[in-house]
């Protein structure tokens, strides 16, 4: 990857105003696997400078060009995801088969349904017989991604902005920017008009707060955690620029005694997935008290049962965390639970048994949680589930809604009333039911401190548009 250390602006890779040489840790070994440059204000006013320029004719770029290129963007995707998923296995330590199938799969499946989406959309509605709305393209927009996620994220905010006919200035994380730079060299390979899409790689004191203050941009659409999108909020105030956050969660698995027989492993499954590194993750898991004995040793099994390598070995396993803060997070939190007077089930706050070197965590179950400990209340982000029984419904609504978050919440029952009715009252802005998952361009987003905006589909594609009303149109 020959593009590491240059941005992508204005249709051509360029070298920083000054080079701020930042190292990329491989998560699996602590060792430099590339290094890249951040960007500093002179980068980030060139790139928003050149989403600009380019704005007033991609805005009238007719609905079949756009089309077209990213039809074309998805088949240089598709041809290229092998180097896509060694770059994320690299940089954020997700196993390789899971990079190919989850993480790539992802931003192909993401990519797929925005063109599904747009291909039916429409951007002129009549209202009465001489009234028409008009949905048009906000204008320039800053894209911030994370790095748990990097093609989910990047192709949920490029793909729809750039459909809506919106430019953009991209800025992945730093941590793993490998996949970001990867991304812009195959919006290049597609054919995007110069200035539609720019990249500038930089840490969120640096490009990400220039972004958001900056007055030439319109909108920021944010993925991180809730304390950054706080900030991102105060900075894009004084501008009134709009602001969409994906934010955090602490997800509520409410299993109920009726439930499958698989619901509390599967649960412990997804829980540790992606190395317990997901917004969305069911990290309190609440079982209906007949059958909460015997969850707490199905919980135990499932936890001492999942394996932790490097990334680079095959198989089904979970890979490290993605950075030594994470580890460091992480690590605390797990000693936090005990002292506080957790029970640990499984796991426990040291490495596991074998591996001495990377920033591996050993997947972690507690007991006897209750809602004013730290653990109930905080995103771990790593492989650490609390495991707690409920007596009734509303006690158990309660308290999966007792929480500052409202991302994903899910439910386990054959009673399919109970399930509906569950799921109405959860406040969360999605519910998973029976393991059942999500269809292509369903909206993802949440309630409350997990964010306000709305990912996906035509939802994604509505939240990079204006509306504007017109009357006497006839």
């Amino acid at each position: 990857m020959s593009n590491l250390k240059n941005f992508y602006i204005n249709g051509q890779w360029v070298a920083p105003e000054a080079a701020q040489d930042f190292d990329v840790i491989n998560p699996s070994n602590e060792e430099v696997c590339a290094t890249i440059s951040l960007g500093g204000q002179a980068d980030t006013n060139a790139a928003v400078a050149a989403a600009r320029a380019a704005f007033d004719d991609w805005a009238f770029t007719p609905k079949a060009e756009k089309l077209a290129l990213l039809r074309k963007l998805l088949e240089v995707y598709n041809a290229r995801s092998e180097e896509m998923a060694r770059a994320i296995s690299l940089e954020m330590g997700a196993p390789l088969k899971m990079a190919r199938a989850q993480q790539v799969g992802a931003g192909s499946w993401h990519l797929e349904g925005f063109i599904d989406a747009f291909e039916a959309f429409e951007f002129e509605t009549p209202y009465t017989d001489t009234e028409m709305t008009l949905r048009e393209p906000i204008g320039v927009c800053a894209l911030i991604t994370p790095w748990n996620w990097p093609m989910n994220q990047i192709v949920l905010k490029v793909v729809p902005a750039v459909a809506a006919g919106c430019t953009v200035v991209l800025k992945p994380s730093e941590i793993a920017p490998l996949s970001g730079v990867l991304f812009s060299e195959f919006m290049d390979e597609a054919g995007f008009p110069a200035g539609v899409y720019n990249m500038v790689n930089g840490d969120g004191p640096g490009v990400g707060s220039q972004l958001s203050a900056h007055p030439d941009v319109d909108m920021v659409s944010f993925t991180g955690s809730s304390r950054a999108g706080k900030l991102i909020s105060k900075s894009a105030a004084d501008t009134l620029k709009r602001v969409s956050l994906e934010l955090g969660g602490k997800g509520a698995n409410i299993i109920f005694a009726d439930a499958r027989a698989e619901a509390v492993t599967d649960g412990v499954r997804h829980c540790f997935g992606n190395t317990g590194q997901s917004c969305n993750a069911p990290t309190r898991m609440f079982v209906e008290r007949p059958r909460y004995d015997e969850a707490v040793a199905q919980a135990k099994a499932a936890a001492e049962a999942t394996k932790v390598a490097p990334a680079s070995e095959d198989g089904r396993h979970i890979g490290p965390l993605v950075s030594q803060m994470q580890f460091d997070k992480v690590r605390g939190l797990i000693e936090t639970g005990i002292n506080e007077g957790a029970t640990l089930l499984a796991g426990g706050a040291g490495r596991p048994d074998g591996l001495n070197r990377g920033y591996y965590a050993r997947p972690t179950v507690f007991t006897d949680v209750t809602p004013e400990m730290t653990i109930y209340k905080e995103e771990i982000f790593g492989p650490v589930l609390c495991l707690m029984p409920f007596d009734n419904e509303d006690d158990v609504i309660a308290m999966a809604n007792d929480t500052p978050y409202g991302l994903t919440n899910y439910v386990q029952t054959e009673d399919t009333e109970k399930r509906r009715r569950v799921a109405r009252r959860l406040r969360s802005g999605m519910v998973e039911t029976n393991g059942t998952g999500f269809a292509k361009g369903s909206p993802f987003g949440g309630y409350k401190q997990s964010g306000n905006g709305r990912e996906g589909g035509v939802f994604g594609i509505e939240e990079f548009l204006e509306v504007k009303a017109v009357s006497g149109w006839k």
